[in-house]
């Protein structure tokens, strides 16, 4: 039975102790409790003119959620954020909060500002009825293409209008980067499954093992009777980094890795899409997909993983609790360093063929920040002569994704930009008329948020295509 750290600050989340979490997949943060969460509520100071609000993608009208806790009306405080969120319990727990919401409340200029998110999720799990209102049916069907989080926004919004809403899904379950991407330690499928369920409840039908552009075309959709098309098909095609030996058995991007272990539950042992477990492994990348292959590395029983990230701490993009998580559960930081090279192993009858070789070490080079790049961030430059050789089994490359072209080979029209990202207004609107599109298949690999933001904008602005062609 795993050991629970009960933090001295009644407010602070109750978490898993840190090195029984290492070695299990159940969540690591459990919850407030009531008391906390009222607590916790206790300490809005109910703004005239809150900026949180304005700082949530979805516009949550988060001081009034937060009174409904102060009166422990959950039930209440769940209707406010169903107004605008068709994902409580999913955001409440992996959202960016400290760069968005918390950053903006004025609790936060002389100390802690409330923690939102933790108390959406307290609402999120407690709350007893969890009906949303639903307009009579307007006779207007829009399919949606994926069922990540820009997906099930903008179906869960037009449902509530009165839209017949079908997701196509290319995998087998719903969820998209939800269930393969972000492992169960941080979101419980279960609790994908709970918000999907409740979208299902509304109407909204999902279509399984369809892949658009390949099953079915974006045209074909029009020529079955939809009068608008989402595309939320996210990013799901991994970028490497062009080194020699990326080929070798037993390197990974970090989108397979946890695909594998998230969605094709790799960990079992007659599992038939196995993954390496065990040894020395190394991850190179700084955001929060690289924490979240660590982290998963080590649950699946790695000796030593060791993050290799280009920057400081500082510039270091992953939240801050991901990070402090990472480091509390024994996950080494060499920073300041960039990979070069990965070498491998051959047995004898490999004849050296570079598909054949098992990864044994990885060299990279150290680094130094120069002056700043178009983004404001300190470019890392190569220190000459500082190469260094680190001893690894498994090598996960977690730099980033980018949006798969198939959508956009196989639709005339429809344009995108350098990096393969759907060109879109901000309303949403692409260059093909009747399709729109949002999430990380305009933007790259971004946060759950903000794609939820984007298929909301896109939910009200197909409302209006659509009523105006009526």
């Amino acid at each position: 039975m795993a050991n629970f750290n009960m933090q001295p600050n009644k407010n602070e989340m109750p978490m898993q102790d840190p090195i029984a979490r290492g070695k299990n997949f159940s969540e690591v943060a459990l919850g407030y409790t009531e008391e906390q969460a009222i607590n916790e509520a206790n300490r809005c100071i109910n703004c005239k003119n809150p900026q949180c609000v304005q700082g949530c993608p979805v516009a949550v009208n988060i001081p009034a959620f937060i009174n409904e806790i102060k009166n422990n009306n959950i039930d209440g405080a769940y209707a406010i954020i169903a107004n605008t969120s068709n994902l409580p319990a999913i955001c409440g727990r992996v959202c960016p909060q400290e760069t968005q919401c918390e950053a903006k409340c004025l609790r936060g200029i002389k100390g802690e500002p409330v923690a939102i998110g933790r108390l959406e999720r307290y609402v999120a799990d407690n709350a007893k009825v969890k009906s949303s209102e639903i307009k009579e049916k307007n006779g207007h069907k829009v399919a949606v293409v994926g069922s990540g989080p820009a997906g099930l926004t903008c179906a869960g919004d037009l449902i509530k209008l009165g839209y017949d809403v079908t997701v196509y899904e290319a995998f087998h379950t719903e969820g998209g980067v939800l269930v393969y991407g972000i492992p169960e330690f941080r979101l419980p499928k279960k609790i994908v499954k709970e918000e999907v369920d409740k979208l299902k409840e509304m109407g909204v039908e999902f279509v399984h093992n369809v892949i658009i552009g390949k099953t079915l075309t974006i045209d074909e959709l029009f020529e079955m009777g939809f009068e608008a098309v989402f595309v939320g098909s996210g990013a799901g095609l991994p970028n490497f980094m062009g080194i020699p030996g990326e080929s070798y058995k037993g390197v990974y991007s970090a989108n397979e890795f946890l695909t594998r272990s998230n969605l094709m539950k790799a960990y079992r042992e007659d599992a038939t899409t196995p993954i390496m477990k065990g040894g020395k492994v190394a991850v190179v990348g700084g955001g929060n997909v690289a924490m979240d292959a660590a982290r998963t590395a080590l649950r699946l029983g790695a000796e030593k993983v060791t993050i290799i990230y280009r920057r400081s701490m500082e510039e270091l993009p992953a939240r801050k609790e991901e990070v402090e998580n990472a480091i509390e559960e024994g996950i080494e930081f060499k920073l300041l360093c960039n990979p070069v090279k990965i070498d491998a192993y051959f047995n004898e009858n490999d004849k050296r063929d570079p598909k054949n070789g098992f990864v044994k070490s990885i060299t990279a080079i150290k680094m130094e920040l120069g002056e700043p790049d178009e983004n404001g961030r300190r470019r890392p430059v190569p220190v000459p002569n500082s190469e260094f050789e680190t001893e690894v089994n498994t090598v996960i490359i977690a730099i980033g994704t980018s949006p798969n072209p198939l959508i956009k080979d196989t639709t005339s029209g429809l344009d995108v930009n350098r990096r393969g990202g759907i060109i879109v207004t901000e309303e949403g609107a692409t260059t093909k008329e009747g399709v729109y599109a949002g999430g990380d298949a305009v933007t790259g690999a971004s946060t759950v948020i903000s794609a939820m933001g984007a298929g909301k904008t896109a939910a009200k602005a197909i409302d209006e295509y659509i009523s105006k062609k009526a």
